[in-house]
């Protein structure tokens, strides 16, 4: 069994492209969300490995999730997703408890580096 990931983006095509990527490199994908509150909510019913998060989204942003994922599982391991420009946002999150991050426009190679270094 592969180990199961959540995807987390405000953007349909962006959530494909992840997915995409994880699971041409074995991984499952345990579900989707489109905001930060879908996330928690799903992360609560899926307890996936691993939860890939937009920082940037409508009702509740991705560092918001970050810390209400944490108060469910303090060892929850999430990844961070953001655009060019969002530095203070990445340092933010990972002071809330993320582990890493990729940068948009996704570089796969960079995704799976990512992921195998948080959950193998």
């Amino acid at each position: 069994m592969g180990k199961r990931i959540l995807v987390v983006d405000d953007a349909a095509f962006m959530r494909m492209m992840l997915k995409d990527i994880l699971t041409k490199n074995g991984y499952e994908i345990a579900g989707e969300a489109e905001n930060g509150l879908k996330a928690v909510e799903k992360y609560k019913e899926l307890q996936p490995d691993l939860v890939i998060m937009d920082i940037t989204m409508p009702e509740m942003d991705g560092i918001q999730a970050v810390r209400e994922i944490r108060k469910i599982n303090p060892d929850a391991k999430i990844m961070m997703c953001s655009a060019m420009g969002q530095q203070a946002m990445v340092i933010e999150s990972i002071q809330a408890g993320a582990r890493d991050f990729v940068v948009k426009p996704f570089q796969a190679e960079r995704v799976i580096e990512a992921v195998k270094k948080i959950i193998g």
